[in-house]
């Protein structure tokens, strides 16, 4: 199936390709006039609130064009720290851009629960049918900045999977190897690969 990636970030395309196409499908970037597209995201309905408001979203874009009939692709993430019930989740961009990540690490104090976990839903819409998967990254949350790597909480945010840098320490190869991106796409490619009863 030809499936439209409604996401600026071409490593999340790249991603998504990588693993999709090996299914037999196609992925490309979903445009609107070669223009950023800007979603309205109901982040107080979480991840896959978000998701699914996107896919909608999506769908009348290109309802009525040559693009009717392609699959819609959406993934949404964010990271959640232990510290504090379910947040910033949905809100990750907007605390980031808000209070830094100095100000991130300024909330934890010594005696704080240092974990953490970036969860990433997926969401795959063609016709009546829709796919929803999930992935998570276990970690916690490091005591200073490291790495220059990846984008958001990376410098942060050391992965249990890891060898004990943060995410912005790694090259995106060895990082998209553990990723929660990663584990939402494979576990969509499972879920193409099982015949609809």
């Amino acid at each position: 199936m030809r499936i439209l990636f409604a996401t600026g970030n071409a490593d999340k395309i790249n991603e998504a390709a990588q693993i999709l196409e090996e299914l037999g499908h196609s992925v490309e970037q979903l445009m609107s006039e070669a223009e950023r597209i800007e979603f309205d995201e109901p982040k107080n309905l979480g991840l896959e609130g978000v998701a699914l408001s996107k896919i909608e979203q999506a769908r009348a874009m290109i309802e009525g064009t040559e693009s009717a009939d392609c699959a819609i692709l959406v993934e949404d993430s964010g990271i959640f720290l232990h510290a504090f019930d379910e947040w910033p989740g949905a809100n990750s961009s907007d605390v980031e851009q808000e209070l830094g990540l100095d100000g991130i690490l300024d909330l934890l104090t010594e005696e704080q629960d240092r974990g953490a976990e970036y969860r990433a839903v997926a969401v795959l819409a063609l016709g009546e049918r829709v796919w929803k998967t999930s992935g998570v990254c276990r970690g916690r949350i490091s005591a200073e900045k490291l790495g220059g790597n990846g984008f958001g909480y990376d410098p942060i945010f050391i992965p249990d999977a890891g060898d004990g840098r943060t995410f912005g320490q790694m090259l995106a190869a060895a990082k998209n190897l553990i990723s929660h991106r990663r584990a939402a796409m494979q576990a969509l490619a499972e879920l193409l690969k099982t015949p609809s009863k």
